[in-house]
């Protein structure tokens, strides 16, 4: 690790926050993969989940791929910065982790299958980072909006560091928390894989997987 990545490689003290501005960043409309909006109004009956696990180019294709999935956009959450732009995250001054948006019709895909794609396409070990990638903006987190998705997530926390433990993987680190304010991406990020399909953006995934459902979530 180098040594401009170790201040990343922890929150940032409250003196050492970046102010932000009261303004939104300008971000897309629309979606590039179906054109639908990804600020919202979303269909009724739609549910959101939020999930950061590393690069969030490569993981918000993971999520848009999914059947069930209407929309998708990438964001910053789970810092203090109120509106901050990349650059400022990327800084390790904002606290917000890259987090991808899924909006989703839970008559055809459930949050138990979104929460086993998350499980099982990181290394939810590593604190803040994956893999090469260093800084709070990289750490696991689930970031709920209800008090059964906290349940679910928490329960799938538990299984799958039972299986972690056995293949021989530390102790997991994913913060898992009700949803604060979400932050939409600028422009370019949007779909990012779609406007540049050779794009890097890499996986860190353990291998550890379960077989079937994860968890059991009971609608409140």
């Amino acid at each position: 690790m180098f040594f401009r990545d170790l201040f990343k490689a922890k929150m940032p003290e409250p003196g050492d926050t970046l102010p932000g501005r009261a303004e939104p960043i300008p971000t897309s409309e629309t979606s590039l993969i179906n054109g639908k909006p990804i600020m919202g109004p979303y269909p009724e009956g739609s549910e959101i989940a939020e999930f950061a696990l590393g690069c969030f180019w490569g993981e918000e294709k993971m999520y848009w791929q999914q059947p069930g999935v209407i929309v998708t956009a990438v964001g910053y959450e789970g810092g203090t910065t109120p509106n901050p732009t990349y650059n400022e995250v990327s800084s390790g001054r904002t606290g917000h982790a890259e987090t991808v948006r899924v909006v989703y019709d839970p008559t055809q895909v459930t949050y138990e299958q979104l929460l086993k794609l998350f499980w099982e396409a990181h290394d939810p070990t590593q604190g803040y980072r994956q893999g090469n990638d260093v800084g709070t903006q990289y750490r696991s987190a689930i970031f709920t909006h209800s008090d059964a998705q906290q349940a679910a997530a928490e329960a799938s926390r538990d299984m799958y560091q039972a299986e972690m433990t056995k293949a021989g993987y530390g102790k997991i680190t994913t913060e898992i928390r009700p949803a604060p304010e979400f932050y939409f991406a600028e422009d370019y990020h949007q779909q990012y894989l779609v406007k540049n399909p050779n794009g890097y953006c890499p996986v860190h995934a353990t291998g550890v997987k379960l077989e079937g459902p994860i968890v059991h979530m009971e609608q409140v």
